[in-house]
């Protein structure tokens, strides 16, 4: 049953469109093309990594108060209204901090390496759509960008582990390759189930074909392509119970151990945007994006997203460490195994859909 959704023509239910279309307007008066064009793309991409920011800063400071509460602590409570302003005051810190270079490090990837890491997590937000329209590029092709881009940081890890001129970081960042090739590879497979379900890689289309059911809901495949995307997104970001590649008690800081200020900064940053785009898409691929009734399409949006993202903190609240052998068999063993499995069936349930009197996908 379609549910009944926020008309566009509202100026509530899409002010970005509606402010999209007034600047064109505006700027197409007196600019010929592209000028306006390129003006309301740069102005797309500068909102995009506005709103990264301040996602990141709500990420870390929802963190830090929810596992304090969930562990009987109190959390940040000191700067600004129930510790609001404490990530904020943590960028002050950073910014202020000496980046220092180790004397033994290669100078040109030591530096260029949180870069690499960075730039290829916030492309990934460029794709995702925030409500009809509203996304920077709607690429027919956008699962596979998605998975193209989130294996480019890869290459960062190992060059920040290599250039710092430590063995032990070098021996972490080999650690966080082979994790996330590891990953990398049922987490691609998984993604197949909602791009056969909508018969497309498009995000945008993703997200209208589940206007009837969310794939989460396409038993059995959707609840177990979920779970896997789940944890294979929890090992790709390296977050808890699947940061022992970084983990202080296993090697020191893992691959980032020789960064400070900024630098160590970005890295930071870019996990934890990471750790969102892992839950945004989640939300995409199998809760309906921004489909719902009543609110507007970008504020589903991120209820879905931020529901999703707290999930993966009470993950990181309850469970302790896996070992790193046991860490790494489960890649190979039961998630590749679970997630073939799964695409097959799909792939069988929509052949016997589309068979008269097959059974199909309810």
């Amino acid at each position: 049953m379609t549910l009944p959704l926020c008309p566009p023509a509202v100026f509530i239910c899409d002010p970005f469109g509606h402010a999209r279309q007034g600047l064109y307007a505006v700027l197409g008066a007196f600019l010929p093309e592209p000028i306006p064009t390129v003006a309301l793309t740069v102005l797309a991409i500068a909102l995009v990594l506005t709103t990264v920011a301040v996602v990141v800063m709500s990420q870390v400071w929802a963190e830090r108060r929810i596992i304090a509460f969930m562990q009987g602590r109190l959390g940040p409570n000191r700067v600004g209204p129930a510790g609001l302003l404490q990530s904020l005051a943590d960028v002050v810190k950073l910014l202020m901090k000496e980046i220092i270079i180790p004397t033994q490090a290669d100078r040109i990837p030591f530096q260029l390496a949180p870069l690499m890491v960075l730039v290829p997590s916030l492309l990934i937000w460029v794709v995702l759509p925030w409500g009809p329209g509203l996304m920077v590029t709607d690429l027919n092709i956008g699962v596979l960008f998605i998975l193209a881009t989130g294996a480019i940081p890869t290459i960062g890890i190992l060059a920040a582990g290599w250039a710092s001129g430590n063995k032990y970081s070098l021996l972490g960042g080999m650690r966080v390759a082979a994790q996330l090739i590891s990953y990398e590879i049922p987490m691609a497979i998984i993604v197949l189930v909602p791009v056969l379900l909508a018969g497309t890689m498009s995000l945008q289309g993703i997200i209208d074909a589940q206007s009837d059911i969310w794939f989460v809901l396409a038993l059995p495949v959707g609840p177990i392509a979920l779970f896997l995307f789940l944890v294979a997104g929890i090992a790709e970001v390296n977050r808890s119970p699947f940061d022992l590649a970084e983990a202080e008690s296993e090697i020191i800081g893992g691959f980032h151990t020789e960064y400070s200020g900024m630098a160590f900064a970005l890295f930071f940053l870019a996990e934890y945007a990471n750790a969102f785009a892992v839950s945004a898409i989640a939300s995409t691929l199998f809760l309906g994006g921004w489909l719902g009734p009543i609110l507007p399409p970008f504020v589903w949006f991120f209820l879905k997203a931020y529901l999703v993202f707290f999930v993966l903190i009470w993950i990181r609240g309850t469970l302790p460490r896996l070992r790193y052998d046991q860490f790494m068999a489960s890649a190979w063993k039961v998630a590749l195994p679970i997630a073939l499995v799964t695409v097959g069936l799909t792939a069988v349930q929509i052949t016997l859909h589309a068979i008269p009197g097959g059974a199909g996908i309810q």
